[in-house]
């Protein structure tokens, strides 16, 4: 247990650094678009159980009030940006190299934004292409030269990967497309070969007349695949088997071994048990993994976001509708751990072992490597604030 005392020099320390960043050149809460947040919730700042301050940096999405947001904090849960969206927000697209972002509308989306994470400039706007709309996620190529993000071509049913423009002149204009390899793609992360492009298609037909009600359970076909980043040529795909067929591929993660992470999301009756945790190396099969049975019935057939930690060995899937949050051993593909987190989804690696994990309750907790969680939320539960199903460390 750390001293009142400790806490307060780590406090004293913080407004310190917020009058140095305030008063540097294009250092100001307000500009561009954003301004600070408030201490933690309901204005407290770093209590006695709080983890220390450890200079890392999140992205996510929440409710505030009656608006949305999209907010950059650090790991005492402190607002260091917040950005008001037009509607309801989901994931990131994060250029850390150049210290920038979009963050993405909720499906069916309809904008994005992007902006400077230390306030430098107005945030831009994003639309899709007429027909189009936002799954919610995107990556920027490792030159930054490059936005891809998932979307839907409603009109023919087919799903594609708009490309823009990210470069200082090109202000995010679209510059076209290609095929996802699928319906309904949702997460893309990049390989570590930086070159290749894995989508996440969810298999999943819809329409924005319809919000998001499926069109196609008895024929949806959902998938993981391999785009060539430049080209938009499909390189490797692999369907989910027929015995599973209303499993929806959704989220993905890249772990230490160039592995990827998959989660679904079950479209079947309730009490179907099929497996909602992957993972891939590409030329093999599709690796399906099932860990405890109690644990598994406990995430009630729904994956809603995944992260890798640090050391790149700890995968964490969560599931808002079980209240759930499991820990995978990357390298043996076992389920270590787990804890009870109501309407817990977003996750992201802390900077030293274990995640940092939001609720749609606003709540923000620090969970370990073997699955225990702090004494005191980072952030304790709030009416006013809602975090939506993704964090992103910066």
């Amino acid at each position: 247990m750390r001293s009142t005392e400790i806490d307060r020099r780590r406090f004293m320390a913080w407004l310190g650094a917020c009058a140095a960043l305030e008063s540097a050149p294009g250092g100001s809460f307000a500009s561009g678009g954003l301004r600070a947040g408030p201490m933690g919730a309901m204005g407290h700042g770093p209590g006695r159980d709080a983890p220390p301050a450890d200079g890392a940096l999140f992205l996510a999405a929440r409710k505030s009030g009656a608006g949305y947001e999209a907010v950059l904090m650090d790991a005492l849960g402190v607002d260091r940006r917040v950005l008001p969206l037009e509607g309801r927000g989901h994931s990131f697209a994060i250029d850390a190299a150049r210290g920038r972002a979009v963050a993405f509308g909720r499906q069916p989306g309809f904008f994005a934004m992007a902006f400077d994470l230390a306030g430098a400039g107005k945030p831009l706007s994003l639309h899709p292409a007429p027909g189009r709309h936002f799954y919610g996620h995107g990556v920027f190529t490792p030159d930054g030269a490059r936005l891809i993000a998932t979307e839907n071509d409603y009109e023919a049913g087919r799903g594609v990967l708009g490309v823009y423009d990210a470069t200082p002149a090109g202000a995010y204009r679209r510059l076209g497309e290609y095929p996802s390899g699928g319906t309904g793609p949702h997460e893309v992360v990049l390989m570590p070969d930086g070159d290749t492009l894995c989508v996440a298609n969810g298999g999943i037909l819809t329409h924005p007349d319809y919000g998001k009600l499926q069109l196609n359970a008895d024929t949806m076909e959902s998938s993981l695949a391999y785009i060539d980043m430049r080209s938009g040529v499909l390189l490797e795909q692999h369907p989910v088997p027929k015995a599973w067929q209303r499993l929806s591929l959704r989220h993905l993660v890249v772990d230490g071994q160039g592995a990827v992470w998959f989660g679904c999301q079950y479209t079947g009756a309730a009490q179907d048990r099929p497996p909602l945790v992957g993972r891939h190396r590409r030329g093999a099969g599709l690796e399906w993994l099932e860990g405890p049975e109690e644990m598994l019935r406990g995430m009630k057939n729904y994956v809603g976001s995944l992260a890798c930690d640090r050391h790149g060995v700890l995968i964490a899937t969560s599931s808002p509708v079980g209240g759930k949050v499991l820990l995978w051993n990357a390298l043996t593909g076992q389920c270590e751990a787990g804890a009870d987190i109501f309407d817990g989804c977003g996750v992201a690696p802390a900077r030293e072992e274990g995640f940092v994990v939001t609720s749609g309750q606003g709540a923000v907790y620090r969970m370990h490597a073997d699955g225990a969680l702090d004494a005191a939320a980072i952030l304790e539960p709030s009416g006013s604030r809602a975090w939506d199903n993704h964090l992103r460390r910066v």
